[in-house]
């Protein structure tokens, strides 16, 4: 008897068309990034800020230096940018001259402008589409297969056998481990205003407040600046609070939230616990717990971070699920749902908490001993 052959279902003409069309989009997708990256090394966005906001293809070439023969590839490229939202068209009034302007994404894009809330994302951008990330997903497959005992490393640390934002990191690479860092910055603080305008009772009433992980103080001086009664520790590891000179309005701690976190009235944890696996934001969430005074006494652990959930629309969800993946690649941490949050917390001996803001990709947290 002869063996039988698998059988697959034949889609239609038109389904087979759609699947073909998709297919190319989900493989080379990944040149939008690689165009976002090239963009940004040229200067595009800056050099259209320059232009008045609006440029042209011969402005663009002018502005950059590039060679007049790259023309009809230049306005190829940001077909792919314009096209995916990075930059906008801009025309009208009659005119047949190809022009591009600046949308929301692209203007954190512009280096060298002084504006509050105006953190540039260009670090961001080039770390995320740098060898070493794209060298880490490459080896996803390879990461899956090896059966590890302790601990799984990501597959950034498999790749490159050194931890993202550790002091290895500058042992790989010291010119990526900067740039790493200057994103992170970046990152953390771009939104901060949004929140201390949307959560002004967030800190209302506090007498002493510690951001965890709070680098140079940026967000302990937004929140001193609008709150100037409360008294704002930063703390982070020698290697960050060594470099940060005094500015007499926060007050700088190196050490480790693992091990310590200076007793104060909040604790402030921004988009730290993504980078950390389950049982290694239950110590940090313990440490804060044993920081802060009783619910009664206007104690809370104020978490800032990504809060993963479909009711946002589907643009949204798929940036969150793109950065749990980022996470998956480059770090032992995670982005999570309100769920998994509630379990963390639950787990680190807290008694209560509230989501009390939804902005964007981020949920703002109150939790509670």
């Amino acid at each position: 008897m002869a063996p039988q052959v698998p059988t697959i279902e034949v889609p239609t003409d038109a389904e087979l068309l759609q699947a073909q069309a998709d297919l190319w989009r989900h493989s080379l997708c990944y040149l939008v990034p690689m165009g976002l990256r090239c963009a940004v090394k040229l200067g595009i966005p800056t050099a259209i800020h320059n232009l008045g906001g609006v440029a042209s293809l011969p402005d663009l070439l002018t502005a950059l230096s590039i060679p007049a023969s790259k023309q009809p590839f230049l306005g190829r490229l940001m077909r792919v940018l314009v096209t995916s939202g990075v930059f906008a068209a801009a025309g009208g009034n009659g005119s047949e001259v190809e022009l591009f302007r600046l949308n929301p994404l692209s203007r954190t894009l512009v280096d060298g402008v002084v504006a509050d809330d105006h953190h540039i994302q260009t670090s961001f951008v080039l770390v995320t589409t740098s060898p070493h990330y794209m060298e880490a997903a490459l080896g996803l497959a390879e990461w899956f297969k090896k059966d590890v005992a302790g601990p799984v490393p990501s597959p950034f640390e498999d790749v490159h056998g050194a931890s993202l934002f550790h002091e290895s990191t500058a042992l790989l690479d010291e010119e990526f481990d900067a740039v790493a860092n200057d994103a992170l910055a970046a990152h953390d603080n771009q939104g901060m205003g949004a929140v201390m305008r949307a959560c002004h009772d967030l800190f209302k009433g506090l007498e002493s407040l510690t951001d965890c992980g709070g680098g140079d103080g940026t967000t302990a001086r937004a929140i001193t600046k609008a709150h100037p009664h409360i008294k704002c520790t930063v703390l982070d590891l020698p290697k960050v609070i060594d470099k940060v000179p005094s500015d007499g309005i926060v007050n700088y701690v190196a050490g480790d939230l693992f091990h310590s976190v200076p007793k104060s009235q909040a604790v402030l944890l921004k988009l730290v616990l993504h980078h950390w696996s389950d049982e290694d934001c239950v110590k940090i969430l313990s440490q804060c717990r044993n920081a802060i005074p009783s619910r009664e006494k206007g104690g809370k652990v104020i978490i800032i971070d990504i809060l993963v959930g479909p009711s946002l629309g589907p643009i949204m969800f798929e940036a969150q699920i793109l950065m749990d993946m980022a996470m998956l690649v480059n770090t032992r941490g995670r982005q999570r749902d309100e769920n998994d949050w509630r379990q963390l917390f639950m787990k680190a001996g807290f008694s209560d908490y509230k989501i009390v803001k939804k902005l964007g990709a981020r949920g703002v947290f109150e939790v509670y001993k």
